[in-house]
């Protein structure tokens, strides 16, 4: 099944430009999924676990590398948006 995920982080750093830079580069590099990126937020689109596979590793790897950050996500199991 097709999943859209709309995703928005908020980084808890008064510099928050380059974390967000970093994690949108991150869900760029995922050949196997589409990603498009609005001012607001990025939509990621691909197979069901293979997203939320990657939204799970890249918020981890987010945390580890940028400390605390708030993410806002929107799921559409079974809608393909881009």
């Amino acid at each position: 099944m097709m999943l859209t995920a709309e995703i928005s982080l908020y980084p808890n750093h008064e510099n928050f430009i380059p974390p967000i830079k970093s994690f949108i580069e991150r869900l760029h590099a995922y050949k196997d999924l589409r990603v498009q990126t609005f001012p607001t937020a990025t939509i990621v689109m691909g197979e069901h676990d293979r997203v939320m596979d990657v939204i799970k590793e890249e918020t981890k790897a987010h945390r580890e590398e940028h400390g605390m950050g708030i993410f806002v996500c929107k799921f559409i199991p079974g809608y393909e948006a881009l």
